[in-house]
């Protein structure tokens, strides 16, 4: 993943979608032979000349410095995201990217008792490129029983674009799989040198045309909080609250927990999950063999 192709092509992406009547800029005649702004345009909103943003654009090794990065993101409307991956992107093109943290990331054993103990809550922690850490008793019966997968399988972004049970079990699965793949696409940036991200997305890239094409948007993306629809294949119909908390003194590990929501349809389904997963033996004897379905190598079926 060479970095000044990241960049330039983030960057070309993100002033096609601005309009220059939206940013206050006069037509400058009918016809113009790019989608949004042109590159002047850009460098004229940020107060910049135009032959700095283009060699900016075209990836060519300057430092520009955070006064400029903060003036070319307000420029092209960049949310907290899009700022933090242009930084991030400038950073490692520049020679200045951040050490890449140890292939093996490992969750402290209190915080292991600490999970277990969310007994309503469906919880799990996620590492660097979307790596499962750990889950509890209800993640394991609510998604997949990652403890039960090979190690290099364990991660969550792989499992919801590549295996069968997760297209079923979402009933947004599009939305959240392309989602998933911009917050790869925003840890890549964080991480250049990662090769196992290097390794992930080469095999989603060869196993799924989906995410071949959201890759290529260059979209980025964080999640704090949000729901999400399920059709369980225990449960029935249910919809989920869900929460994301940054692990103090953990770098790239974050919890996640999910609550049902408040509808009696998805309180009932939940506390019947509660129920089953209450006793672990039933999870890997009765759940259906999500890790081990046919198909699940496979490169993905038209939606």
């Amino acid at each position: 993943m060479a970095r000044n192709e990241d960049l330039s092509e983030f960057l070309r992406r993100c002033r096609a979608r601005i309009s220059p009547e939206s940013a206050g800029l006069a037509a400058r005649g009918a016809y113009r032979r790019v989608p949004g702004l042109r590159r002047e345009e850009v460098a004229q909103l940020a107060g910049v000349s135009t032959d700095y943003y283009t060699r900016l654009e075209q990836g060519r090794q300057i430092s520009p410095s955070p006064g400029v990065l903060e003036a070319i993101a307000a420029a092209l409307r960049l949310d907290d995201a899009e700022r933090a991956h242009l930084t991030d992107l400038v950073r490692s093109h520049t020679g200045r990217a951040r050490r890449s943290a140890p292939v093996v990331q490992r969750v402290r054993p209190h915080l292991h008792r600490f999970l277990e103990s969310f007994t309503d809550q469906a919880g799990f922690i996620l590492g660097r490129r979307g790596d499962i850490l750990a889950t509890n008793r209800l993640c394991r019966a609510l998604l997949a029983d990652f403890d039960a997968m090979p190690y290099r399988d364990r991660n969550l972004t792989r499992w919801i674009i590549l295996d069968p049970a997760a297209r079923d079990l979402y009933v947004d699965w599009e939305q959240i799989a392309a989602e998933m793949t911009a917050i790869l696409r925003l840890d890549a940036g964080r991480h250049p040198d990662d090769t196992r991200t290097a390794e992930l997305v080469g095999e989603l890239a060869m196993k799924s045309e989906h995410f071949r094409r959201w890759w290529a948007d260059h979209k980025v993306l964080t999640r704090t909080f949000g729901h999400k629809r399920f059709r369980h294949p225990l449960v029935g119909p249910l919809t989920i609250d869900y929460q994301a908390f940054a692990m103090p003194g953990e770098d790239d590990q974050t919890l996640f927990l999910y609550l049902p929501a408040e509808d009696q349809a998805s309180q009932d389904a939940w506390k019947l999950l509660a129920s089953w997963a209450a006793d672990p033996a039933t999870i890997r004897q009765t759940a259906p063999d999500r890790a081990a379905r046919p198909g699940a190598q496979e490169d993905d079926r038209k939606i």
